[in-house]
């Protein structure tokens, strides 16, 4: 898990890499590298669990976001992540 600390003062470059941003997170997400992504109310932190081999794995992750700029990572190995996934639940009628 990665737990991102976000700038106190939101500037105009940060604000408008944000669509790149949810671009790429939605694109990880697709593909699995992203399971999941959260952020705070305040929008002081962000944390995003993901599936990866090795640290150096998740920081090439990282180096990708087009927000990395802005964001300071802290990297967090998880025993265990438990989530409900949402399967299509098929009707016979």
């Amino acid at each position: 898990m990665v737990e991102f600390t976000l700038p106190k003062v939101l500037t105009e470059g940060f604000l408008k890499g944000i669509p790149a941003q949810r671009a790429m997170v939605d694109q990880m997400m697709s593909t699995g590298k992203i399971k999941s992504y959260s952020l705070t109310s305040d929008r002081s932190r962000l944390w995003v669990v993901m599936k990866a081999e090795s640290e150096f794995e998740i920081m090439e992750t990282i180096a990708q976001f087009p927000l990395v700029d802005y964001m300071e990572p802290d990297v967090q190995e998880l025993a265990f992540h438990n989530t409900q996934e949402h399967v299509l639940q098929f009707s016979l009628n």
